[in-house]
């Protein structure tokens, strides 16, 4: 008998115009925490997926405990013993959490049973959630969760299929330091019970702390696997692009202005109160602070996407008047939003249009015609200059990898030539090559004098790219902070004791 519980054989992937799966072989161990790593589009996702039944290979067998399987669609996986959580979650929002993790297998009462035991379903969600510690409420709809709350019920769902093997497509890409700790916890507990752990992700950290072996993919290859043991950052990054990143931060020194955006006393109710900051022209303001802190709706706000109780905004020292998107666009203020997904992508739109939709009257002739041509040259330059893998710029974006999706929503707003630019968690789900790109054109938008807003999660960004950091907890900004000044450990202080406020070079 095997010592492994999957083995995939001489997978080939083939989608129009693009081979992302390139013969590739892969064992998994029961037990084990096997870390996937690789740019986006390496076809680490790929691969999973047609374990999982979600693609057929192109070419290729699958063995699952040394018995080859046809795996046609995801019940069928599920039912082998297979379950994955996907990067992009997609739960019922209308419905509870009991209601979400047991879909489709609720529990039936009644002669024939025709009806839904909730009493038992309750029950069941309830001791799930309590073995792996989640604070969660069964009847709790769905849509009133934070995005970390529905990735931890996800992983209650998968778990709830006492699957054998369980992949975790970047599974940290929402979760605070906690979550991410009772996430290890919880992955911990899967190990000893034998479970096949799948882990990918593109926080490098992660893999030596979770990981006991790493297999890395480039291009729709695998190019090496070994115990994570061995492995090192610098070797990782080199194995994933094929070159050393010296410089993942690439923070240049620019000159940095007079105030170009100023707000004042901005609150939303229930959510933000009393924010006050200035971002400066050629300033890179890093917004800090943890997941449901209020960054986000702080930018909202700012962009005409939430409704203020009090508060004003001004640019260039004039007050202005933001009250929709299409208001803060007028104003020069463009917002890569944090969740591509449902409020970036126009999913079955090309590469182009997706590009260049936030600025279309700019293609608009006096006739009304649209240059296709100018369209065409905007979409192929950016592209090229934000290395999108993509066959075409006529490629629908759905059919794109997730890093690569955002760097097309990246290229719509830079195509808008901002002279404000909100970035929510512009490099979420990145890979370390695409991340170093992006850090590199934020601070060439810097350098030619743009104000850049970036919001993020992942301290060693906001450290490493920001000229100033505010500190956002709890709806208030609790500190603003001098990049000589800032520290991994004072903004956490900051950004977990609202009632700590210091206000340093506002």
């Amino acid at each position: 008998m095997s010592e492994y519980i999957v083995q995939m054989k001489n997978i080939v992937r083939e989608f129009p115009g693009v081979r992302a799966l390139r013969g590739v072989d892969f064992d998994l161990r029961p037990g084990i925490v096997h870390a996937l790593m690789g740019e986006n589009g390496a076809g680490k996702s790929t691969l999973m997926k047609c374990l999982i039944g979600i693609h057929m290979p192109t070419e290729g067998k699958i063995f699952f405990h040394d018995k080859e399987v046809h795996i046609p669609d995801t019940i069928t996986a599920l039912r082998m013993g297979i379950s994955m959580i996907h990067q992009e979650l997609s739960p019922v929002l209308d419905r509870t959490v009991m209601e979400n993790i047991w879909i489709a297998r609720e529990p039936m009462w009644g002669p024939l049973g025709l009806f839904v035991d909730h009493k038992k379903m309750y029950s069941m969600t309830k001791k799930l959630l309590e073995e792996l510690e989640l604070d969660l409420d069964p009847r709790e709809q769905v849509r009133r969760l934070t995005v970390a709350k529905m990735q931890m019920m996800e992983i209650a769902k998968a778990v709830s299929f006492n699957a054998e093997v369980v992949i975790m497509d970047e599974p940290t890409s929402a979760l605070t330091p906690n979550e991410v700790a009772h996430l290890f916890k919880v992955i911990r507990s899967l190990k000893a019970k034998g479970v096949a752990v799948v882990y990918i992700t593109h926080k490098l950290e992660e893999i030596f702390e979770i990981a006991d072996e790493v297999t890395v993919f480039r291009d729709g290859s695998l190019i090496v696997t070994k115990p994570a043991s061995v492995m090192t950052i610098d070797s990782l990054i080199s194995y994933m692009v094929g070159r050393k990143l010296d410089e993942m931060f690439p923070k240049i020194e620019c000159p940095i202005g007079e105030t170009k955006l100023e707000v004042r006393h901005l609150s939303v109710p229930s959510l933000i109160e009393d924010a006050s900051f200035t971002a400066r022209r050629g300033e890179i303001l890093g917004i800090s602070g943890l997941v449901g802190a209020g960054r986000t709706e702080l930018m909202e706000a700012i962009f005409g996407l939430r409704a203020r109780s009090s508060g004003e905004i001004l640019i260039d020292g004039k007050v202005v008047t933001i009250d929709s998107p299409v208001d803060a666009i007028r104003q020069g203020i463009g917002f890569l939003t944090e969740d591509r997904r449902s409020t970036g992508i126009v999913p079955t739109t090309s590469v182009k249009w997706n590009a260049v939709i936030a600025h279309l009257d700019h293609y608009i002739d006096r006739i009304g015609f649209i240059n296709h041509r100018k369209v065409n040259s905007d979409s192929n330059l950016y592209r090229d200059k934000l290395s999108i893998k993509t066959p075409s710029i006529e490629t629908i974006i759905q059919n794109l990898s997730g890093g690569n999706q955002q760097k097309v929503l990246v290229a719509r707003w830079l195509l808008t030539g901002p002279d404000i630019l909100i970035l929510d968690e512009p490099t979420r789900g990145i890979d370390v090559g695409a991340k170093a790109e992006i850090h590199t054109i934020i601070t060439k938008l810097a350098g030619e004098g743009k104000t850049i807003i970036m919001v993020s999660s992942e301290l060693p960004e906001i450290l490493g790219m920001s000229d100033r950091i505010v500190v956002v907890c709890e709806g208030k900004i609790t500190g603003i902070v001098d990049r000589k000044d800032a520290t991994q450990e004072l903004i956490m202080r900051y950004a977990t004791n609202a009632a700590s406020y210091v206000s340093a070079s506002a």
